[in-house]
């Protein structure tokens, strides 16, 4: 099988609480239409596995970690360091979420897989190297990158993120690294408030960062230009060697916390686009994470066009 999936249930144990748009129910509904589309049948289950400390502090801050750590295990309900609701579990879910990350980090670089999908939470694209917010505790996407850079001697990672909010966590870790390019469609203005034009990185990472905000009610034409007119050359010119999804589908029509129109037809081809950037210079490696997507059914919708895309054998 060409592609991987991991999808720890411990990750569904994570609970922000009462009528939090983070439910729990998110993990369960992409499952179940993963399952009843017949995708996950027509792909490798990796092992689950947490994530180790010195994993995480690839990225993170070891004061942030313990800091996280003994917030969650002494009955917190809050981040102190930003606004992410938590529970006795959120912090088991989270090294499970990144470890799911890692897993797939090694079979696409080690040639298991070419392509992977992480059914993960909490999400990961908020939490910078010192803090965690917007319903995230630790950085996903950005711990799977380094990985792949320190274990497996890729050199140039392509982050793509979708999500309609900007991950500005993920643009911080990697804003002064050139090695790592950062791409981002985002509604503006919008939470967390970061993501404009003019962010384009710092020293040895000027741009290697490039946001795309763009207005309430855009959609297919808005953001897949975006990737064709922008991305793709920027891609043919920085020649990726991993192409990573930070996949958050509350960019999709309808989704309670987002005003963008994607469509699921749209996130397959927003996905066809992204696995033709990895055929060009990747050998179409690419890992995708789960990120928003807060109405259950339109979530499922989106992440079932997403994986089926995902594991074409194009690109």
């Amino acid at each position: 099988m060409s592609a991987a999936f991991a999808a720890d249930p411990i990750c569904a144990r994570h609970d922000p609480g009462a009528g939090h748009p983070e439910q729990p129910a998110r993990f369960q509904a992409v499952r179940d239409a993963l399952e009843k589309a017949g995708l996950i049948a027509q792909m490798q289950m990796l092992a689950p596995r947490a994530a180790e400390g010195a994993e995480l502090e690839l990225v993170h801050a070891r004061n942030y970690l313990r800091l996280a750590e003994e917030e969650i295990h002494h009955g917190a309900r809050q981040l102190s360091t930003g606004d992410t609701q938590v529970s006795e579990d959120s912090w088991t879910a989270a090294l499970r979420a990144a470890g799911s990350a890692l897993a797939a980090v090694d079979a696409v670089c080690t040639g298991k897989a070419r392509r992977a999908f992480c059914l993960v939470r909490p999400p990961g694209h908020h939490a910078g190297a010192d803090y965690g917010m917007g319903f995230c505790v630790v950085n996903h996407v950005a711990v799977a990158a380094r990985a792949a850079q320190k274990h497996h001697g890729v050199g140039k990672v392509l982050i793509v993120d979708w999500d309609v909010h900007h991950g500005n966590g993920t643009q911080d870790v990697f804003y002064e690294d050139g090695s790592v390019f950062f791409f981002s469609t985002h509604q503006s203005p919008w939470y967390p408030g970061t993501g404009a034009r003019d962010e384009t990185g710092r020293g040895a990472g000027l741009g290697a960062t490039m946001n795309v905000p763009l207005p309430a009610g855009s959609g297919r034409s808005e953001v897949l230009g975006a990737i064709e007119a922008r991305l793709m050359p920027a891609m043919a010119q920085f020649r990726p060697e991993l192409v990573l999804i930070s996949a958050g589908f509350d960019s999709r029509l309808d989704d309670p916390l987002g005003r963008f129109t994607l469509t699921d037809e749209d996130f397959a081809d927003l996905t066809r686009r992204i696995c033709h950037i990895a055929g060009a210079s990747a050998q179409g490696r690419v890992v995708s994470m789960l990120e928003g997507g807060y109405s259950l059914s339109g979530l499922a919708a989106a992440a079932t066009a997403h994986v089926a895309a995902l594991i074409e054998d194009r690109g």
